[in-house]
């Protein structure tokens, strides 16, 4: 409960009358006086009566990337027996208020507003409570309640179409080989007979019945799997614009694009963060689907991290196409990611927001320079080396 500067005022004014009224015999200064105060005391006790209202919001859509339109719809219904008179009623949006029009909402009448939520910049916007002030007639206290839950916002950073997807690497006993998709015991079709084919290939009972030499057609049914490594420390990105660091958002864009692209092949995709020992998710992180978690990473004060990711990473060896995403701090610390290239056959580096490019050939590394994550996806279709 707050007194506004009238009733302080008021309150004062009251003090005041009484003790003259009664230090000199003025029968008229204490009558001024306790009325004063009588009425700061009638403004505390209509302050202080709760209204009975309910509030319930909508978010159309409560996920989208960033720059898309979304909005959020708040009902508010009074549900008491009263009118809600003198009301003001604001909703919280991120880092703005909006207005929601209260001022005598009649019983089980309600009001409803409508107001675009701010998708500008990638993360979890929260929305909510509403915050309803009650007022007295005279304006001399306001209490200001919470109603209704809090609902969030997710805006995902954009997502750039993405040609290429990395194949991964097959496995034989004489070592590593090229991704091919045929030639393993796992059995696809017939065909007839090419000059080159391995007799012990030949299926003799098919080819006794149609005639001709007929051969099993293997194809490789294991899928590569990709791993996304976003570098979240503040030292790999130190450029920062308002608090802003470009290049972890051209991260935050490209590691979406890759995702995105992995699913849309149906090629299995694992997104670990750097800081704030995300490589080990937890449960609630794991509830997230990777867009979510995109919104929600934050740059960590954390330079250790990297060499603590590189060591998990290479004693579990999660994958066989390994992605690190980084910003210009972290080219510094590029020959932990190249001791990775033992354990995983394709070790590829975005590196953003880097005044001169990356040495070719740095650790061993297929590197990819970029801007921002527009200029990433075009620099990715034009890998022709994982």
């Amino acid at each position: 409960m707050g007194i506004t500067a009238r009733g302080v005022g008021l309150l004062v004014a009251a003090v005041v009358l009484l003790a003259a009224g009664f230090r000199f015999a003025y029968p008229e200064l204490t009558l001024l006086g306790a009325a004063a105060g009588a009425a700061v005391g009638y403004a505390a006790l209509v302050a202080a009566w709760r209204p009975h209202l309910t509030v319930t919001r909508r978010a159309d859509p409560d996920r989208v990337a960033r720059g898309e339109l979304a909005s959020m719809t708040v009902t508010v219904r009074n549900t008491g027996r009263l009118r809600s008179a003198n009301l003001l009623a604001e909703d919280r949006c991120g880092e703005r208020t909006v207005p929601v029009p209260l001022l005598r909402v009649r019983p089980g009448r309600d009001t409803e507003v409508r107001y675009e939520v701010p998708t500008h910049r990638r993360g979890v916007v929260p929305v909510g409570p509403l915050r309803v002030t009650r007022r007295d007639p005279l304006g001399l206290v306001a209490l200001a309640r919470p109603y209704g839950p809090t609902a969030p916002v997710w805006v995902h950073p954009r997502i750039h179409p993405l040609t290429a997807v990395p194949t991964g690497a097959g496995r034989s006993l004489d070592g590593r080989v090229d991704g091919v998709p045929h030639g393993s015991i796992t059995f696809d079709s017939l065909r007839e007979y090419v000059v080159g084919d391995e007799l012990r290939r030949v299926h003799w009972r098919t080819s006794a019945r149609v005639g001709e030499l007929m051969v099993r057609e293997n194809v490789d049914t294991s899928l590569p799997r990709l791993v996304v490594l976003l570098d979240n420390r503040a030292v790999a990105h130190p450029q920062r614009v308002d608090g802003v660091a470009e290049s972890f958002e051209s991260g935050c864009e490209a590691a979406a694009s890759i995702v995105t692209a992995a699913h849309r092949a149906d090629l299995p995709v694992l997104l670990l963060l750097v800081g704030a020992g995300l490589v080990e998710r937890g449960d609630d992180d794991a509830a997230l689907g990777p867009l979510d978690r995109l919104a929600a990473a934050e740059l960590a004060d954390d330079e250790d991290a990297l060499r603590a990711a590189t060591t998990r990473l290479r004693q579990d060896r999660l994958g066989d196409t390994l992605i690190v995403l980084t910003g210009p701090g972290g080219r510094a610390d590029l020959g932990h990611v190249g001791a990775l290239r033992g354990a995983y056959p394709s070790v590829v580096v975005g590196v953003f927001g880097v005044a001169e490019p990356t040495p070719p050939g740095a650790a061993g590394l297929v590197v990819v320079d970029a801007a921002d994550g527009e200029q990433f996806a075009a620099e990715w279709d034009g890998v022709r080396r994982w």
